[in-house]
């Protein structure tokens, strides 16, 4: 895994991406090499350059738009061929428009048609190949578990769906007569004193240390001295932490929110996010008005009722505010007293309610919620009172989330969606968490851009 704003990657998702986007350029190029003639100048080639390179943005922008670096199509052919015509087809048409608007960018007919073939064609191919070297087991690191139990079961579980992290499970060293706990199904290779043996007969690149409680069990020196030998080991809650872009709730303890980097948010991280609020909440406010008029007026069309709707939220440190939103609801239908979760096909959004939800424009009334410092941009999203206190007594670390601002949008929001039952928003909380402990500038730009792919797809709403 590779650490890039402040979160981590699949090294291998990582090269497809490098290496796509190089075959793009390439293929734009050649096309445009064809046909200018030999005879053209320098502006010429350096226009068409600069042409081809636009080009380029919008191609891999709707291979991200469509997923294509995502585990769970990375790894589909058949998915990957459907979505390549889809961005194939999406590029053409974005471009076509763009061409109509700005002439001065266009490529020329034969260079599109062209460029869009080699591209076409080019990724299929590489996509082929991808996928079966990201298949072979001989290009995977070898690695066992140290330990059995929920943490290992959970490491297991997305090793086994994402080939894209580069590592195949071989066993794990655990109790015997816990059957039960065999993560996923994975060999069980003995007991910890049978380490140093399964280590040399099974050829382990890494160690993953997944017990329990370590604690006068652990075989310290031993690892050191595999450590010393080139193999990886590592935490099992590092791991996980890593690989899902979540803290391991099932087996995360107090000492290690106390001792573990992070999980504290520097003057300076304040400052610059009080600023940015600040800035743009006022600009993105001027922008955002006549729109806000536009929307305001068809909810009032629409259905009886005032056009803002206003609810008590909590925010940092449990203090209460005043959140406002554009009204999605009949009037009435949710009020302070009488919160209810919204739910997919709900009948009490109104016909507007539902297109301003899936677009995300209800949210925008929240800009004068940022600029007055309740919430900024990015963060955990607020709840009402009665929710936040009912899930304090549920879940253990909760109120962990309450330490900083609440968000408009949030590394939760981007990976979860909406949640409404306890269980959803304990997974919804190891998101928060894994932002609490990972805050930085560089996060908060890849949630924002993030954030624009959900709302252009029209993800996670109800």
């Amino acid at each position: 895994m590779v650490r890039l704003f402040n979160t981590f990657f699949p090294r291998r998702t990582l090269m497809l991406a490098v290496s796509e986007s190089f075959l793009v350029l390439a293929a734009l190029y050649i096309s445009t090499r064809s046909f200018l003639s030999h005879g053209a100048g320098a502006e010429v080639h350096q226009r068409g350059l600069v042409n081809v390179f636009i080009a380029s943005i919008v191609f891999l922008l709707c291979m991200y738009y469509y997923d294509l670096y995502d585990s769970p199509v990375l790894d589909n052919p058949r998915e990957v061929k459907a979505r390549l015509v889809q961005v194939v087809g999406t590029t053409s048409i974005i471009l076509a428009l763009m061409y109509s608007a700005y002439p001065v960018i266009e490529l020329s007919r034969g260079t599109f048609f062209l460029g869009i073939f080699l591209v076409g064609a080019s990724l299929a191919g590489w996509r082929e190949l991808f996928i079966a070297l990201n298949r072979s087991p001989r290009l995977a690191e070898r690695a066992m578990f140290l330990g059995d139990g929920p943490l290992a079961i959970a490491i297991a579980e997305e090793i086994a769906k994402r080939h894209e992290l580069g590592v195949r499970l071989v066993g794990y060293l655990g109790r015997a007569s816990v059957s039960e706990n065999s993560p996923c199904g994975i060999t069980r290779l003995g007991d910890f004193a049978d380490l140093p043996r399964v280590i040399e007969d099974q050829q382990i690149d890494r160690v993953i240390v997944t017990m329990t409680d370590g604690r006068g069990r652990l075989p310290v020196e031993l690892l050191l001295k595999l450590k010393t030998r080139g193999v990886r080991i590592q935490d099992g809650a590092d791991v996980y932490e890593t690989v899902t872009g979540k803290v391991p709730l099932a087996s995360l303890r107090l000492s290690w929110l106390l001792f573990s980097p992070g999980f504290s948010v520097s003057r300076s991280m304040r400052l610059y996010k009080r600023a940015v609020s600040i800035l743009c909440s006022l600009a993105a406010l001027l922008l955002m008005l006549p729109l806000m008029a536009v929307v305001a007026i068809a909810i009032r069309i629409d259905s009886d009722g005032p056009a803002i709707f206003r609810q008590k939220r909590m925010g940092k440190d449990g203090k209460v505010f005043t959140l406002f939103k554009f009204r999605s609801m009949r009037s009435g239908m949710n009020g302070e007293s009488t919160f209810k979760a919204a739910e997919k096909n709900d009948d009490r959004v109104t016909r507007v309610g539902r297109w301003l939800r899936r677009s995300r424009l209800d949210e925008l009334p929240q800009l004068y919620n940022v600029l007055r410092g309740d919430i900024d941009f990015v963060g955990p999203r607020p709840f009402v009172p009665e929710q936040e206190l009912d899930l304090i007594e549920k879940i253990p670390f909760y109120t962990q989330r309450l330490t900083i601002n609440p968000g408009v949008t949030g590394w939760a929001q981007v990976n979860r969606g909406y949640c409404a039952t306890v269980e959803e928003n304990v997974e919804k909380l190891a998101y928060d968490l894994f932002y609490i402990k990972n805050i930085s500038v560089a996060l908060d730009m890849l949630i924002l851009f993030r954030t624009v792919k959900t709302m252009i797809l029209g993800r996670g709403g109800r």
